[in-house]
């Protein structure tokens, strides 16, 4: 895939990015983006055995930190570039932030996306300013196209990520996140194309060299972690964290992370899936995959992060209500609060009666049951109920499926991974 902004051949990419550019790009967009929170988690801290600390990235206007970086770049541009506009290529958190400082600027923003992206995506867009243009069915297509419209149209292209400017406003977080608290052990960045990481990078090590920087991909999308270690894995599929599932990182923060990221872990879904179901029941805020990447690398290493003061970036909350619901569904289910068993009965009058009375004496509650007596390997008089149901924990769930084995049901549950 062509690189609309190239690194000029012979540049280092550390010389590109300082500390100097990420200070510069703090005073220009400073009051024009959410100096978010930094808050310690007493609770998450409690679980993960580590000091946890949260930057609450979310919270800017359009949800995510995008908007740092996108509006640097807007902000470097020339009034003549201003005038006849920039283009990029995003189904994501950048065409809501570079089209939000887009039109507050005045400077026309037009967001090419494969035709396939949710109508919800393209709304969002539409509704803070941005020009949506629909084509091919994958985003390397939409990204040619955009680099088509730039040339014709004469265009600025702006780069998700692997672009300094950008990467300078990227690194404002982590600016922010040292004022706060300038005794951090490790901060745990979330990696996609990398820009965030490469501005905070910059920062953290400039200011605090011994300060550790760890990465997180989900597993299913270990690009960067393949560039960097040189251990090629598989990438693509489904991940809850669609946010930093991109298959070719850039190049120029490649070499940054390279240079000064002291190791990228990966996370699988699982974690992923308890870390928006913890930060929305613990710290009542919404994250999207992406953004509780940190917290679940937290969870899958606590040996790693034992006592040490870490700063988690929750780096956006955009994310479907009916996805959000699966997932906290899905979570009560891994623990034990709620749980599909299904029983084998007899089809005579009065046994599924004898079954519910057992659900009773257990006080586990009853959501729906759904019987199957015709597609089944069981014989004619025979009959399968699948009962889904409720209860406080694992524990209660575990004594009633003792209870009908000891009187001679079959049970089977329902397992997630």
């Amino acid at each position: 895939m062509t690189q609309a902004n190239p690194m000029p051949a012979g540049d280092k990419a550390t010389d590109l990015l300082t500390l100097d550019d990420v200070r510069a790009a703090a005073k220009r967009i400073e009051g024009a983006v959410v100096r978010t929170e930094l808050m310690h988690s007493i609770t998450l801290s409690e679980i993960t055995g580590a000091d946890i600390w949260l930057k609450f990235e979310n919270h800017q206007f359009t949800a995510a930190y995008k908007e740092r970086g996108a509006l640097n770049a807007l902000l470097h541009l020339t009034e003549e570039q201003r005038s006849r506009g920039v283009i990029a290529a995003s189904a994501g958190n950048h065409s809501q932030g570079l089209s939000y400082h887009g039109r507050r600027l005045g400077v026309p923003v037009t967001i090419v996306m494969p035709s396939t992206t949710p109508s919800v995506k393209v709304m969002q867009t539409e509704s803070v300013g941005g020009n949506v243009v629909l084509f091919g069915e994958t985003f390397d297509e939409a990204y040619g196209h955009a680099l088509e419209l730039e040339k014709e149209r004469g265009l600025t292209f702006v780069h998700p990520f692997d672009d300094p400017k950008v990467a300078a406003g990227q690194g404002t977080v982590a600016l922010e996140m040292l004022a706060a608290k300038d005794d951090f052990d490790c901060l745990v960045v979330p990696i996609g194309g990398g820009g965030l990481m490469s501005g905070m990078a910059t920062v953290a090590k400039a200011l605090r060299p011994e300060i550790e920087m760890i990465g997180v991909q989900a597993q299913l999308y270990p690009s960067m972690y393949s560039a960097v270690t040189g251990d090629e894995l598989p990438c693509g599929g489904d991940t809850l964290a669609e946010g930093i599932a991109v298959k070719k990182p850039g190049d120029f923060t490649r070499q940054i992370i390279a240079e000064l990221v002291d190791e990228v872990l990966l996370v699988g879904e699982p974690k992923l899936e308890q870390s928006v179901s913890l930060l929305l029941q613990i710290e009542k805020t919404v994250v999207e995959g992406a953004g509780a990447a940190g917290l679940a690398a937290v969870l899958s290493n606590p040996e790693k992060f034992a006592d040490k003061k870490v700063g988690l970036v929750l780096c956006g909350g955009n994310i479907d209500t009916r996805l959000l619901a699966n997932v906290l569904i899905r979570d009560l289910a891994r623990s034990g609060r709620l749980a599909r068993l299904r029983v084998t009965l007899q089809d005579r009058p009065g046994a599924l009666y004898k079954v519910m009375r057992e659900f009773n004496d257990h006080n586990v509650n009853i959501i729906e049951i759904y019987h199957q007596r015709i597609f089944t390997t069981l014989p004619a008089k025979g009959l399968v109920t699948e009962i889904e149901c409720e209860a406080r924990d694992q524990s209660q769930i575990d004594g009633l499926i003792k209870t009908l084995e000891a009187k001679g049901y079959s049970v089977e549950m329902a397992e997630l991974e």
